[in-house]
This record gives C-alpha cells, sequence and structure tokens, in this order.
C-alpha cells in the first residue's frame, strides 16, 4: 500500500472546504452545541470548525463519520440519522472518516467536554440527536433554495430521496441540481423538535441500508493500520517485560545490532524493541535478545491463584477492611438481624482475568518529517483525540504537531482505547530517523496485556415473610474500581428496598482495562446465580419468582415476558438439555436471556446449543448491524465464560497464545441464536455491549437446572464442571 492510497481514507478538511462546485455544509460547536454554517466560516474557524456535509452536482453526498469502524457497523450507522432527515438517498451517500479533532467531531460529554472514544456503546446514542438536526438543517437549506428559484412558497414543497418536489406541478429538482446555485445562509436555520420526522415517515432509521465498509473487506480493498506501507518504512516489535511493568537493566546490544538486517535497538520504559529493515529480521533479532530485568516491579512475586482463593477471600471477611460503598439504600443490618437463616443465603462467586482476543495483532505506524517537529501517525483506535493527545506527550510535540490518520480497526473490545503500541512506533522512528511499523506479536499482547481483572465477589440476600428479597448485600474484591463495579446496582431492574453494594481493592502491579461490558458479566453472573437459588428455594420457577417477587420494573417486565415468549419458556426439552434465564444490562438497554445447554458428564465440556435475547434498546437505527453486533457479544461472552482464564504466577502470565489462552472455536458456536427487540420510540441506548452479560448466569443456572450442582467460578473449564459434578 502506497502512502498516497492510505491518504484516501483519512478526509482532508481544508480540501473538503475548498471543493470543487457544490454545497459544504460546515459543522461548528458552541455553547448551545452543533450547529452547521457555510464553508466561508468553516475556512476561517481554524480550530472550531470543520467540514460535515458535500452535496455535488452529481449527486452525490458525502458525510464524514467521527465513530471508529471496528466491525460493529458504527461508520455506516451513526450517519443514518443525518441521512434520513436529509431525506438522502442512501445509493449517493459517500462516508469519510472524520480527523481526530474531538472539539469538532466529539459528542458532548459531562464538564463541556467532547470525546471521539467510541467504547461502552457510545456511538449511536451519543451522535444520534445532533446527527438529526444537522441532516434536517440540510434539508431546509435546500428546500429554501429550490422555493426561491421557483418563486414558490417552501411550504408547498417536499422532498423525496435526494430530490425535492413541488407537488403542486409535478416540478421535480434534485440535490445536486440545487447544489449547482444555492447559498447557504449566513445563519443556518433553527430546527424544532416537532420538525423532524415521526417514525411512521423514517425510511432509514429502523431500516438496515448496506455497510459502507463491508464490500472493502470482503474484496481487500479496507485498510488497517498493518496493511500501510510508506517510502523508506521499517519495521520494529519490542520485547516487553516478562513481569508487567519492570525496566529493562541491560541487554545484549552489540551483539543484536551486528544481526542481519538490524536498523537499531531502543530501550524504552518497559521493554526493548528492534528496529530492522523486515519484519522477518525483526523476529529473528528479537529471539535473540537477551535482557536482564529491574526486580522492583510489584507484580514480581504476585500469583493470581493464590490472591483469589486466599488474599481475596480474607479481604472480602474482614469487616475492618477498606470498603468503597458503592450503592447504599434502606437498613440493611436491620434487614438481615431480624431474618431467619432459613430465609438467607450466601454465596461465594470467583473470575479469572481475561485477555481481549482482538483479531487483529496490535501496530501502528509512524513517520516524522526531516525537522523531526512534526508527526504523522496511522492506526486503528478506538479513541482517535485522546490518540494523538497521548502519543504528542509521549514524544514532546504539541498536538498541532501530530497528524493523525484514522484506520479500520480489527477488533477492539477496549483495548484500543490505549495507544501504547503506536507511541512505541514513534519512539523508535524519532530514534531511527525513519517511517516504523510497530507490531506487537500475539504472544507478546498477552504477555504484556492490559486484562479484565480477576474478582472474587461476596452475595448476600435476605427474603421478607411474602417471599421477596428485601435485603441484599454484595461486596466485591479486586483491583481497578471502575472495573469491577460495573453492572452490580441492580435498581435499573430489580427494586430491592435494602441495599449495600461494596468494592474493596487489591492492587497488583497488573495492566487492567476495560473489557467488553466491563464488569457486568461477573457481577451479574453472581446476581443472577443467587436470584435463582432463591427461586429454588421457594419452590418456583425461576421466572416466575422474578415476577413474584423481585419488583421488576417496566422495562425488566417486557424483557421477561418476551424471552420467555421466544424460548418457549415452559416447554418441556429433549432428555440432556436444560434451559437457563438472566437479565442483561449495559449502556442503558436493558435485555433479558435465555440459553440451552447439554453436558458432557466424562468430559465436563458443557455445550450451548440455542441462544435467545430480548433486548429494550430504544430506537434501533440499524437492526441488522445491533442483530450481530449482539449476536457477536454473545458468542464472545460463551467463550469468556466456558474457556477463557489469565493466569499470572511469580508476576509472569502464563498463557501465550490460542492454543492455550482457548477460545471458542466455530464449531463450538451455538446452532441458533435469535435475537427480538421492543419496539420503542426513545432515544437510541446501547446495544455493541448488551449480548455477553447475562450469558454467565444463564449457563450457570441451566446447569444447575440440568445436574443439581452449582458452578460459581467463571470460566467454566471441562476440570471446574467435573468438580462441580463430584461436590
Amino acid at each position: 500500500m502506497t502512502y498516497l492510497s492510505a491518504k484516501k481514507i483519512q478526509i482532508s478538511r481544508r480540501s473538503f472546504l475548498a471543493g470543487g462546485a457544490g454545497l459544504t455544509f460546515a459543522i461548528a460547536y458552541g455553547a448551545k452545541g452543533l450547529s452547521l454554517v457555510s464553508a466561508a466560516e468553516a475556512r476561517a474557524g481554524e480550530n472550531t470548525i470543520g467540514a460535515w456535509v458535500r452535496i455535488t452536482p452529481d449527486n452525490l453526498i458525502t458525510i464524514i463519520t467521527p465513530a471508529a469502524e471496528m466491525g460493529q457497523g458504527s461508520m455506516t450507522g451513526v450517519p443514518v440519522p443525518l441521512a434520513e432527515e436529509l431525506d438522502a438517498d442512501w445509493d449517493n451517500v459517500s462516508l469519510e472518516m472524520a480527523p481526530a479533532a474531538p472539539h469538532i467531531y466529539g459528542y458532548a460529554r459531562s464538564g463541556g467536554r467532547r470525546s471521539m472514544g467510541i467504547y461502552g456503546s457510545l456511538a449511536m446514542r451519543s451522535y444520534y440527536p445532533e446527527m438529526r438536526i444537522a441532516g434536517a438543517q440540510v434539508r431546509k437549506v435546500l428546500i429554501q433554495a429550490a422555493a426561491k428559484k421557483w418563486g414558490v412558497p417552501a411550504s408547498s414543497l417536499i422532498t423525496e430521496p435526494g430530490v425535492v418536489v413541488h407537488k403542486p406541478s409535478g416540478r421535480r429538482m434534485t440535490y445536486g441540481e440545487i447544489a449547482t446555485f444555492a447559498k447557504i445562509p449566513p445563519k443556518m436555520p433553527n430546527i424544532d423538535k416537532l420538525e423532524l420526522k415521526h417514525k411512521s415517515q423514517f425510511r432509514l432509521i429502523g431500516k438496515s441500508v448496506p455497510r459502507q465498509d463491508i464490500p472493502e473487506k470482503v474484496d481487500g480493498s479496507a485498510r488497517f493500520s498493518i496493511d500501510v506501507h510508506l517510502p523508506e518504512m521499517v519495521y520494529a516489535s519490542t520485547q516487553h517485560a516478562p513481569v508487567q511493568q519492570a525496566a529493562p537493566k541491560s541487554w545484549n546490544d552489540a551483539a543484536v545490532k551486528a544481526m542481519a538486517g538490524v536498523i537499531d535497538v531502543v530501550g524504552l520504559d518497559h521493554g526493548v524493541a528492534v528496529v530492522a529493515d523486515t519484519f522477518e529480521h525483526v523476529l529473528s533479532a528479537k529471539a535473540a535478545l537477551a535482557v536482564v530485568w529491574e526486580k522492583t516491579a510489584s507484580a514480581e512475586a504476585y500469583d493470581s491463584e493464590i490472591a483469589l482463593e486466599e488474599t481475596y477471600a480474607g479481604v472480602a471477611a474482614d469487616t475492618s477492611a477498606t470498603a468503597r460503598t458503592v450503592k447504599e439504600k434502606g437498613d440493611v443490618d436491620k434487614v438481615f438481624a431480624k431474618t431467619s437463616s432459613t430465609k438467607t443465603i450466601r454465596r461465594e462467586f470467583r473470575s479469572d482475568y481475561g485477555y481481549h482476543a482482538q483479531m487483529e495483532p496490535l501496530n501502528g505506524v509512524a513517520r516524522f518529517n526531516t525537522a523531526g517537529d512534526r508527526l504523522e501517525v496511522w492506526e486503528g483506535t478506538q479513541a482517535p483525540g485522546s490518540s494523538r493527545q497521548k502519543i504528542a506527550a509521549a514524544v514532546g510535540l504539541d498536538v498541532s504537531q501530530v497528524d493523525h490518520h484514522q484506520m479500520y480497526l480489527g477488533g477492539g473490545f477496549g483495548r484500543r482505547s490505549i495507544t501504547d503500541y503506536t507511541i512505541e512506533a514513534a519512539l523508535c522512528a524519532r530514534k531511527v530517523k525513519r517511517p516504523v511499523k510497530m507490531i506487537w506479536t500475539r504472544e507478546e499482547d498477552i504477555a504484556y496485556g492490559m486484562f479484565r481483572p480477576q474478582t472474587y465477589q461476596c452475595v448476600e440476600a435476605a427474603l421478607d415473610r411474602s417471599g421477596n428479597i428485601a435485603g441484599w448485600k454484595h461486596c466485591v474484591v479486586g483491583d481497578g474500581p471502575r472495573l469491577i463495579t460495573s453492572g452490580i446496582k441492580l435498581d435499573k431492574y430489580y427494586a430491592i428496598p435494602n441495599q449495600l453494594i461494596e468494592q474493596r481493592g487489591q492492587s497488583h502491579g497488573i495492566r487492567l482495562k476495560h473489557w467488553r461490558a466491563v464488569a457486568h458479566p461477573f457481577n451479574i453472573f453472581a446476581i443472577e446465580s443467587v436470584v435463582d437459588e432463591m427461586a429454588e428455594r421457594q419452590g418456583l420457577d425461576p421466572l416466575e419468582f422474578r415476577r413474584q417477587h423481585m419488583a421488576m420494573n417496566g422495562k425488566a417486565g417486557r424483557v421477561f415476558d418476551k424471552v420467555a415468549e421466544m424460548s418457549d419458556w415452559a416447554a418441556r426439552r429433549p432428555e440432556g438439555r436444560a434451559l437457563g434465564l438472566s437479565v442483561s444490562e449495559r449502556s442503558g438497554s436493558l435485555g433479558a436471556g435465555v440459553v440451552e445447554i447439554s453436558l458432557n458428564q466424562k468430559t465436563g465440556k458443557i455445550r450451548v446449543h440455542k441462544v435467545w435475547a430480548a433486548i429494550d434498546g430504544g430506537t434501533v437505527v440499524q437492526p441488522e448491524m445491533a442483530r450481530r453486533n449482539i449476536e457477536s457479544g454473545i458468542v464472545y461472552g460463551i467463550s469468556s465464560i466456558l474457556k477463557e482464564r489469565v493466569t499470572i504466577k511469580s508476576g509472569i502470565v502464563e498463557q501465550s497464545n490460542f492454543h492455550d489462552y482457548e477460545v471458542l472455536r466455530m464449531s463450538e458456536a451455538p446452532e441458533e441464536i435469535h435475537v427480538a427487540f421492543i419496539d420503542r420510540s426513545t432515544k437510541p441506548t446501547g446495544l455493541g455491549e448488551i449480548g455477553n452479560p447475562f450469558v454467565g448466569a444463564a449457563i450457570a443456572n441451566a446447569f444447575h437446572k440440568l445436574t443439581g450442582k452449582r458452578l460459581r467460578h467463571m470460566p467454566f473449564t471441562p476440570e471446574r464442571v467435573l468438580a462441580a459434578l463430584k461436590a
């Protein structure tokens, strides 16, 4: 791939604004949020204004899309609301990736900040309102221009896809024709919410349009950062400390530099990078590296399995241990004090470290100019704005001195919101004064991974005389407070009057990161396992117990009813099969899921055959994309629940590749996955992470129905399953 071809997928702000004949609408952010302005205003607004929409005489409509595309469909989905309100012909819509400029292209965050970070299912729900307004503004400008040209009232005009129509006379004018003469007014028209389309008028929202990234990915023309090739580019890879966060003390520098193709060896804070003319030479030289590491890292003697079984349990049981209150409601102590032991339950749950296992190896490309005062980077990142800032800071440049080229991502799951690998590319490029492509091998990525933290949880529940859960205690022990408490608040689906939810921290010097749905998978696993056990105590069907005694809110009631209908919950299952049920919640969306499993009691292998999920995600902008995203989350969840675990001994990660960090194979995927959306007209909520939080509890509850035994340590490896069967 040449440098020029790499540039084609990155929008040039100046060329867009100065581009040939046609109408260019630009975007500006002020105190009142997004507004569209003319190209003239945009050219004068260097730091606050950027391109958004262009209409050319050939009827092509180009829309800037600010959402990172990592397979979830956001690059296509986010512009759809704009195209909907514009009444654009989707066949004539072209998309361009936005530059890394959050102050222009970011969505609103608290404190007046704007961000381009795409994680936590933020893309659609964050951009949806502003995109609709922008599209309606452009449409109104086109109508006003046509009305002036024809000398008719604007109120007598309507639009059809890509066309303005004068109904009384039948005259028609395409958007491209209007673009040849129209002028953007000095002030863009205001849009009242009542002017936006009603749901019944939608042509694109709620319908499935072709994703614009798919043809490129099928024919191989899609460009990821690993595809970028620049003149005089060289390659690099890093050997990181075996004990995370240790520093290199010394290495056989001269011997490695003398090897074939080696250009330089670069010392980094926590690793040593080899730079060579080919990647094959990089790998050969890297294998010959003999690094002596400092022994000062806090993870030096850490054993994850001992910590989980002994240390964490001790912290949970220690009433004097420092605890952070996540939620407190009512008087939990009073409830438990007056409840008999036959009406209470206390259970412990564990979960292991998890690796992101993204498909594309971590990589980035960096190039300095001759003077060394300007840097270009190519990377696939979930957060181009913050990535650009971090790279600039790492090499001592101002953000304005870094040009960031956003590429497709071969999977993210939270890992690609951190840009450590591209920072290493930039540091190497500065040292060798040539463009550098940094590639972390899979082994390097796992060894120096950023993991979902392991946790120990203690859950207690108390029933009142009516059989309702009146008291709830939940303590979660682990590292990274923001990474272990999401999904732990029950009020989003169940109303329990007395609650005490606590987090107790344990730091080990292991690199941690948000992982798909963050803490929801293991917290909901614990919560819903206890709910099922309480139902069993009362001799009630798990679904009926939730309906009668969990005070489900309306959203929860709807999704549980729907999934019961989808799965034919009450029907008898074939011999050797059982169903399990769980709530699912994430990013404002609520769902319920059911799985059908079987078990090989000789090998301990659980097989998930069928999955049903009912989701309330508000307005579903692109149903087929959303469905596939949820299916992806379900498979991702099954993989993590049945197979995936990272263990650390003496501070060193024991797994190295997919032979010992096992992921679900295609042959092990469910035969059927059924997803249904609750029909709603509310604002979209997140759907990218709603697919996996329910999986753990649903499988564990189905396992109990099948065997009478409980699983309380995820993942449910065959060894753990066999141990549970013998317990």
